[in-house]
């Protein structure tokens, strides 16, 4: 299989972290809307929880509830060793949600790179809390 001629965008992941309990679908909305504009392509989402002890179990998907558009995401890619790193970053007494998604939006232009030879050699993400901090050092000084 030649590489080069398979359009695809660039894969991410994250780890997003709530106290206590399991998220209330707020954030499913946003993230079908992403889908739905054909910007992220979802490959796995999973849902976890680390209790007091440090136990790490997966949760289950309310097939009735605000996140049952994502029954079923899961392409493979993630597997046993990635949800133990996963829980191990994630603080007692907490869920969380582990999502893998393809930046759909980037792939004419990652397919492009990849045809001409070229190859991604750095890459990193700022998080917005440093971004905020920057912004707030600008305009205090």
């Amino acid at each position: 299989m030649d590489t080069d001629e398979i359009e695809m965008g660039p894969i991410d992941y994250v780890l997003v972290e709530w106290p206590g309990k399991q998220p209330d679908g707020q954030i499913a909305p946003h993230l079908v809307d992403l889908v739905d504009r054909g910007l992220i392509r979802i490959l796995d989402l999973i849902f976890l929880a680390k209790d007091e002890d440090g136990t790490v179990r997966g949760l289950e998907i309310d097939a009735e509830g605000d996140l049952a558009v994502f029954l079923g995401a899961t392409s493979g890619l993630l597997g046993e060793d990635d949800i133990e790193e996963a829980g191990n970053a994630l603080e007692p007494g907490t869920s969380a949600a582990l999502l893998v998604y393809e930046n759909s939006w980037a792939a004419p232009f990652a397919t492009a790179v990849r045809r001409s030879g070229g190859q991604l050699v750095a890459g990193g993400r700022i998080p917005i809390q440093a971004v905020l901090a920057a912004l707030d050092a600008v305009e205090a000084a």
